[in-house]
């Protein structure tokens, strides 16, 4: 078993500003193309650039798209997102097709935050002491193997009966025996 789990930063799932919920914002703020105009190994980042750059821009006008020629070095690709991450891949000899792949894939990514270690599957702004509650929380297990509609468990479950109502309970039951003995007397000092 590797250890390399250790190095990755810690943390709790969280989407950025509930993305998705209202509306979805695309986490890529900016992307940095670098290659060279005469190396070979960044042919693939010539021809993305010529055929596939100006849809993509047209396609996502809310990224903002930086080409950086550089003599003698390989083609890189860096990424900034909108939580501050940022990442960068070498496209070294890559094909046209791979790094299209890779800027779809940037683009749906946040960043470095996805390579989170997870302390919990859930997270919450206030916590509680008595743990995360679910609709089966204090269901008999037999609920899970069951078939359902079940005629059984749709039926009206009457409760116990409670401490308040069994009180009332018995005073109406005494209050009811004291006035049929106070009726009795009544009756005996008639006659």
């Amino acid at each position: 078993m590797s250890n390399s789990h250790l190095f990755l930063k810690s943390g709790f799932p969280r989407a950025p500003l509930q993305n998705g919920i209202g509306r979805y914002v695309c986490q890529l703020q900016r992307i940095t193309l670098k290659y060279c105009k005469t190396s070979g190994s960044s042919k693939g980042m010539r021809e993305f650039l010529e055929q596939e750059l100006v849809d993509f821009s047209r396609a996502n006008p809310g990224v903002v798209v930086y080409v950086k020629p550089r003599r003698h070095r390989t083609a890189v690709m860096s990424a900034e997102f909108l939580n501050g991450e940022r990442t960068w891949i070498n496209c070294r000899n890559n094909t046209r097709e791979e790094i299209s792949k890779w800027i779809q894939v940037l683009k749906q990514s946040n960043g470095r935050a996805e390579e989170m270690r997870l302390r919990k599957h859930w997270h919450t702004d206030v916590p509680s002491v008595q743990g995360a509650w679910t609709p089966f929380t204090h269901r008999h297990p037999s609920a899970n193997v069951t078939d359902f509609p079940c005629k059984e468990l749709s039926e009206l479950k009457l409760e116990e009966q409670s401490a308040t109502e069994k009180l009332l309970e018995l005073y109406l039951a005494q209050r009811n025996t004291a006035a049929a003995g106070e009726s009795a007397t009544k009756s005996e000092e008639a006659k």
